[in-house]
Parts: C-alpha cells; structure tokens; sequence
C-alpha cells in the first residue's frame, strides 16, 4: 500500500495521505515518547535550576498561614468521603445526561429507555444512601 493516494474530490490537487498500521503505531509511540522526555526533561532541569537553601522555617509544615499545633496527624469522618462519592456519582450523572439531551430526538425510544435504567439505578443507589442516613450533615 502506497503512502499517498489521489482523493476523488472536486480538486484534484489534494491529496489523502494514508498509513499503515505499523507506521501509525509508530507515530503514536514516537509522540508518547517525546511527551515522556518533554516532562522528564522539565523536571530535570528544575531540579538543576532551583536555589536550594532549606531552613528550618521552610521545613515546617504550612497550613494557610496559620503556624501548626499540635501534632501533625489527625483522624478523618469516613462519611465526608461518602459525601465526595455521591458528589461525582451525581456529577458524572449530568455529565451523561446533558449531551444524551440534546440528541435524543435523532436516536429514538431505544435510547430513553436506556437513560431511564440509567437514571433508575442512580435513583436506587441515592434512595438506598438516603434510607441508610448517609444524606444526614453531621
């Protein structure tokens, strides 16, 4: 298989140009290993470029400001997390929703009733947090 070929379009002056499997492949890893050393590079030459000049004030832990108290090590609610993960499974809920609305006319009932298993599992899942107490502020 050749790499260029002529297109059947109304000027003959452009060109398709095609690839093999192996060639296109090749391309891929060649930029994947370019990104690779473009960020290895940066931070080598951070790390070479930098002033490096540690005191004890850099050392020292830094929270808004505020000089630390006490130790550094403290317990978190599990159920803050609960409320991050019912956040993004909602999140990505709309994130699915929005553009399945705006072409649900060209793809039919087929397709309603998939989004409406969907919504129906979420539904379930947010009624059985719900049940639980897991919507409950502390």
């Amino acid at each position: 298989m050749g790499l260029v070929s002529r297109a059947t379009v109304s000027d003959p002056a452009v060109r398709v140009v095609a690839m093999s499997p192996g060639l296109s492949w090749l391309v891929v890893g060649a930029v994947a290993a370019g990104g690779v050393l473009f960020v290895v590079a940066g931070l080598a030459a951070n790390r070479l470029l930098r002033p490096d000049a540690p005191t004890r004030e850099k050392l020292a832990t830094y929270e808004s400001g505020v000089d630390p108290v006490g130790r550094g090590w403290s317990q978190t609610q599990v159920r803050y997390y609960l409320y991050a993960f019912l956040y993004v499974l909602f999140a990505v809920d709309a994130v699915f929703l929005f553009p399945w609305a705006t072409v649900v006319r060209d793809f039919g009932w087929a397709t309603v009733a998939e989004m409406g298993v969907f919504l129906g599992v979420l539904a379930v899942g947010l009624l059985h947090a719900w049940r639980r107490g897991a919507l409950r502020w502390p």
